[in-house]
């Protein structure tokens, strides 16, 4: 894994700490496992922490059955301070790890019109070792759907 790719793009990443993962059972030591691997595929110098992290960050709101309740408006009241949350880093990315977390952060930044992308761990770990597909780009904004594609001419 590398991080060069983002060495001169110097895009802003944040990363969401699952409920299930972090909080409610292996803490701040895979919070940190977390982190290194963020790290290691965005450089540690375009991570921007969320305040509170780890284990005292912020539930999204879209664990727990929230996603397929039926009860959107209330998920997404729910997830304000999330969302909050998120546009305080500034960030251009937020990295979810857990499904339900991108599946609700994704909809708070498209219902709320905000302009932050939400990522999933393993696609950024893909575009490091330079081997994401160019299917797989659907969640990417416009500064990295061709990132390390070759495309024909």
């Amino acid at each position: 894994m590398t991080s060069d790719w983002n060495r001169d793009l110097g895009i802003k990443f944040t990363v969401q700490d699952p409920c299930q993962l972090v909080r409610k059972s292996l803490g701040d030591e895979i919070a940190n496992d977390l982190r290194f691997v963020v790290k290691s595929v965005v450089g540690p110098e375009n991570f921007v922490e969320m305040y509170p992290c780890k284990s005292n960050n912020y539930c999204c709101g879209g664990g727990g059955g929230a996603l397929q309740a039926g009860f959107p408006e209330a998920r997404r009241a729910y997830g304000l301070r999330k969302r909050d949350q998120i546009l305080a880093t500034g960030a251009t990315y937020c990295i979810a790890p857990c499904h339900n977390c991108h599946s609700q952060i994704h909809d708070l930044a498209d219902h709320f019109g905000h302009n932050w992308h939400t990522v999933h761990l393993w696609t950024l770990i893909c575009l490091s070792l330079g081997m994401l597909g160019e299917n797989e780009r659907a969640y990417l904004g416009g500064d990295l759907k061709g990132l390390g594609l070759l495309l024909a001419t």
